[in-house]
C-alpha cells in the first residue's frame, strides 16, 4: 500500500523481456493482400511493416535505453480508493514547478497513447518570462501503463474521472484544470461534469460533437445554418466521414468484444504491434514515426501492469453505461456548464467538426484552428498545446487567475 505518493522506477525483469524474444521467433505472419501499391495502407499495415518492425524488435531494439529514458521523469504511484472497486495503485508523471502560483494541470492521454505523451510538454510548460507555469500531473489511466488493472464491470467513465480527481487532491490540487484527447476528452469532460467546483477549465485537442439544435443552442443553429463551412471545416467533414467508413472497424470490435480482442493482443506482441501501429500512421498527419518511438509505445502496452487487453475495456464499459449511476456518450457530447473551455481544430484529427459544433460543448472561451496536426497532438505539435494553454492562462487571458492564488506567475 502507498498511502502517500512514492517514486516510481519502470523495471521491466529480464525473463519478461526473453519471453517477449521468444514470443516474436516464433511470430506467424499473414499473406499481403494483391493490390497495384504493395505499400498501400488500404487493407491495413503492409506485412513487410511488420516484419521489419517485428525483426528490429526481437534484435536491435534496445528496451533499457528506452526505459532509462522513461525513468528520467519524475514519476511516482499512490493508491487511489474508488468507490464500489477498493483500492488502486496509479502511476503517474508529476513535474512541480518552481513558480509558488504555478497552476495545476491534469493531462489525461486516451488509447493507444499513455503517460508518455506528455513528455514533450514537460520542458515548454516550464516558467518563462511572461508565461504562465504549471504543475504538471500525467497518470497512467487504470488498465493503462503502470497502474492497476480493474476486471469487474462497471469501471466506466465515472470512474476514471473519479480516480484521477481524487489523484489531484490527493497531491493537494483541490482546484485544478484539465488538458486531454482521445479518452482523455471523454474523461476530462466527465472530470468537468461530476467536479466543476474542483475543475475550473478544459482544454481539448479531439472535439466530439454534433450540430446545434434550435432547443438548445438557437443562436448557435441560426449560425450554422446560415454560415457556410471554411476550407478547414469543409475538409474537416471529409476527414471525420473517412474515419467513420475505413478508420471505425476497431472501435467497433473493443467497444462491443473486447474479450474477443484481448485474447489476440495479450499473447502476441506481433499483433500488438499491428493493432497499434496502424493508428500512430493513420491518425497523425505525416509524423515521421522513428523504429524507437514505435516500439516505445507498443512496448508500454506489451510491458503494462495489467496487460495490453486490459486497455480496451474502456471502450465496452463507455458505450454500455447507463444512467444515472453511469456517464452515457451523449452526456459529454451535451453542454457542460460552469468549466470553461479551450479547444483546438487539427487537420488529421479522426474527430474534425466545425466551430459552431464546437461550440455547443461548453462556456468555449477559445477555439484555435492550425493547417498542422493529428491525433497525438502532444506528441505530433506540443507547441500547439502549449500555445494554446499559454494564450488561457496568461496575464490577460480568459482564465487568468480563474483558480484563486495561482496565477501562474
Amino acid at each position: 500500500m502507498t498511502d502517500h505518493p512514492q517514486p516510481y522506477t519502470i523495471s521491466v525483469s529480464d525473463d519478461v523481456l526473453e519471453e517477449l524474444k521468444q514470443r516474436l521467433t516464433y511470430a506467424r505472419y499473414p499473406s499481403q493482400f494483391e493490390s497495384p501499391d504493395q505499400d498501400s495502407w488500404d487493407f491495413g499495415v503492409p506485412v513487410a511493416e511488420v516484419k521489419r518492425l517485428t525483426a528490429y524488435w526481437k534484435d536491435g531494439f534496445d528496451w533499457r535505453k528506452a526505459e532509462a529514458q522513461l525513468n528520467e521523469l519524475p514519476q511516482y504511484h499512490t493508491e487511489i480508493e474508488v468507490e464500489k472497486f477498493g483500492s488502486l495503485d496509479i502511476h503517474f508523471v508529476h513535474q512541480v514547478s518552481s513558480v509558488k502560483n504555478a497552476i495545476p494541470l491534469l493531462f489525461s492521454h486516451g488509447w493507444p497513447g499513455s503517460f508518455i505523451e506528455v513528455s514533450k510538454l514537460l520542458p515548454l510548460l516550464k516558467a518563462g518570462a511572461d508565461r504562465p507555469a504549471f504543475h504538471i500531473v500525467a497518470p497512467s489511466l487504470p488498465n493503462f501503463g503502470f497502474s492497476s488493472g480493474v476486471t469487474r464491470r462497471g469501471f466506466g467513465l465515472a470512474q476514471y474521472a473519479e480516480v484521477l480527481h481524487k489523484l489531484m487532491v490527493k497531491l493537494g490540487y483541490d482546484k485544478y484544470v484539465t488538458q486531454g484527447g482521445d479518452w482523455g476528452f471523454w474523461v476530462t469532460r466527465s472530470i468537468g461534469l461530476l467536479y466543476p467546483e474542483h475543475c475550473k477549465a478544459s482544454h481539448v485537442n479531439m472535439i466530439v460533437a454534433r450540430p446545434p439544435q434550435w432547443a438548445d443552442n438557437p443562436l448557435l443553429a441560426l449560425q450554422h445554418i446560415f454560415q457556410p463551412y471554411n476550407a478547414r471545416e469543409k475538409a474537416g467533414r471529409e476527414r471525420s466521414d473517412w474515419f467513420d467508413h475505413e478508420g471505425y472497424g476497431y472501435n467497433m470490435l473493443q467497444s462491443t468484444k473486447p474479450q474477443t480482442v484481448g485474447v489476440a493482443l495479450a499473447d502476441s506482441p506481433v499483433t500488438l504491434l499491428a493493432w497499434i501501429y496502424e493508428k500512430l500512421h493513420d491518425w497523425t498527419d505525416s509524423y515521421s514515426w522513428t523504429d524507437d518511438e514505435i516500439l516505445t509505445w507498443v512496448s508500454i502496452y506489451w510491458f503494462s501492469k495489467a496487460g495490453p487487453e486490459a486497455s480496451v475495456r474502456i471502450y465496452y464499459e463507455a458505450l454500455h453505461a447507463k444512467t444515472p449511476t453511469e456517464i452515457p456518450y451523449h452526456k459529454l457530447r451535451s453542454y457542460v456548464p460552469h468549466v470553461k473551455l479551450g479547444l483546438v481544430h487539427l487537420p488529421r484529427e479522426i474527430s474534425v467538426v466545425p466551430t459552431t459544433w464546437a461550440a455547443t460543448l461548453g462556456p468555449v472561451v477559445r477555439q484555435s484552428e492550425h493547417d498542422h496536426g493529428g491525433h497525438f497532438a502532444a506528441w505530433e505539435v506540443p507547441d500547439v498545446i502549449v500555445q494554446d494553454l499559454q494564450a488561457m492562462f496568461e496575464k490577460g487571458g480568459p482564465c487568468f487567475g480563474i483558480i484563486p492564488g495561482k496565477m501562474g506567475y
